[in-house]
């Protein structure tokens, strides 16, 4: 049986897409180390993330943009993120194991579980691949807008970055929706 694990990375911040990846993982090719990407150092991950993407059955990565996070709230963002993900897999899976409370509604046989990129190695590793995917989307933004330190917060609502917010306004790849890019948005407009 075919299991595929699926996570996502970005629900919080306030800049950048969503971005889920689905991983099948094969059963006689075996990664250590394994865990939720967070608990995980910066180097680990990419490690890691090689390692999965050269070991796996399949692995694919789905997004959401800002604007489509805008449009539909970031839940149904993930789970488009999500369904993208699980359709861009080369192999289909038998069953598909989702870190969370929630499964989208898709065709598949699903199991939510929560805190399951610590424990289900298939999230763990979509986890990671979705992690060094967004963080790395994130560094190049950085050199686009510098003033606000994406690099560095990843989009996260730090206080640098709201100061930021406050000061430049917000760019292209703020999420307007989120309460601390429409303050800023508002301030401005005033």
């Amino acid at each position: 049986m075919l299991v595929a694990g699926v996570d996502e990375v970005g629900r919080g911040p306030l800049a950048g897409a969503v971005v889920a990846a689905a991983v099948i993982l094969d059963p006689q090719r075996p990664i250590a180390g394994l865990n939720d990407s967070k608990k995980l150092t910066e180097k680990r991950r990419e490690r890691l993330a090689l390692e999965i993407r050269e070991k796996a059955l399949a692995w694919s990565l789905g997004r959401a943009e800002v604007e489509e996070i805008d449009a539909i709230n970031i839940l149904q963002a993930t789970f488009l993120a999500m369904q993208r993900a699980l359709e861009g897999l080369n192999i289909q899976p038998d069953f598909v194991k989702i870190d969370g409370n929630h499964c989208p509604k898709l065709a598949y046989k699903m199991e939510a579980i929560i805190g399951g990129d610590a424990t289900v190695a298939e999230i763990s590793a979509a986890s990671i691949i979705a992690k060094v995917a967004r963080d790395a989307e994130l560094v190049a933004l950085d050199a686009i807008y510098p003033q606000y330190g994406f690099a560095k917060h990843k989009g996260y609502g730090t206080a640098a970055h709201l100061a930021a917010l406050q000061e430049f306004g917000a760019t292209p790849i703020h999420r307007r929706s989120f309460a601390p890019v429409k303050k800023a948005l508002d301030a401005a407009a005033t």
